[in-house]
């Protein structure tokens, strides 16, 4: 439910840029699946919850967009590679997961992650409401 109240209110935010449709439809799906990642796996219990700040600015060159949580670090210090997942398979042989960083890395541009000081750093930049 924080997600979703996140979500919302960084849209809110957003609203003086009158992005369209589908640019706001970009920024909704690639902040879900960066928080819902977050709480996943950098806080995957109660007991390491923590706060996630998002801080945005827009620039020619689209939306500037910056997460910091105080979670687990990324596995090898860096963000999965978000390959493609194969689609072509017998729904049973689906897999569960594995499309998140694909969405992100596919949608995001200059995706950059760096563990600072006990924090995971996650900077995109979308390109949505370019001048």
């Amino acid at each position: 439910m924080a997600v979703r109240t996140a979500l919302g209110q960084l849209l809110d935010g957003l609203k003086p840029l009158s992005l369209d449709v589908e640019e706001a439809g970009t920024v909704e799906l690639v902040m879900a699946e960066a928080l819902n990642n977050i709480v996943e796996h950098a806080y995957p219990t109660e007991e390491e919850s923590g706060p996630i700040d998002i801080t945005c600015s827009h620039a020619p060159d689209g939306l500037h967009l910056t997460v910091v949580d105080s979670g687990r670090a990324m596995p090898d210090g860096r963000t999965p590679v978000g390959i493609a997942a194969d689609i072509e398979v017998d729904f049973c042989d689906m897999p569960e997961g594995g499309f998140g960083w694909f969405l992100i890395k596919d949608l995001a541009k200059d995706v950059i992650y760096q563990r600072q000081d006990k924090e995971n750093l996650l900077q995109l930049r979308l390109a949505v409401a370019v001048a």
